[in-house]
């Protein structure tokens, strides 16, 4: 099952185009004929990866609802199946908070995973 990962710079984030990079990397990353197969996307932010740096729930939020847009208006009633996933400083100290944002549905998690600790209170997060 494939995970599609997008994301923007700091740079592109600080000119207010995250929304715009972030679409159009969904729109060219996926074929018209994934339409009900399955696969999921993960929006890493490309400066929030391993930086410890986190956008708000709010950013988060929004990428997200523009990602289930673009796969509605991708594959139709099959974009509302996928699963969006959140990476970029997954921990345990904020995963609760991600893990229950609108159109989060779950994470992808980078260095918080080689610690037990780390990876288990991320999943009692959920």
């Amino acid at each position: 099952e494939p995970i599609i990962c997008v994301g923007e710079t700091l740079e592109e984030r600080k000119a207010g185009k995250a929304l715009e990079i972030v679409t159009g990397q969904v729109r060219g990353s996926l074929p018209a004929d994934l339409a009900g197969k399955a696969f999921a996307v993960a929006y890493e932010p490309v400066w929030a990866i391993g930086t410890g740096l986190t956008p708000s729930t709010a950013e988060i939020e929004e990428v997200h609802l523009a990602i289930r847009a673009a796969l509605v208006e991708l594959f139709a009633a099959h974009g509302a199946a996928p699963p969006i996933l959140y990476g970029g400083s997954v921990k345990p100290s904020n995963a609760a908070e991600i893990l229950h944002a609108r159109e989060v549905g779950g994470a992808l998690v980078g260095g918080a995973s080689l610690k037990a600790e780390d990876f288990l209170g991320i999943i009692a997060a959920l």
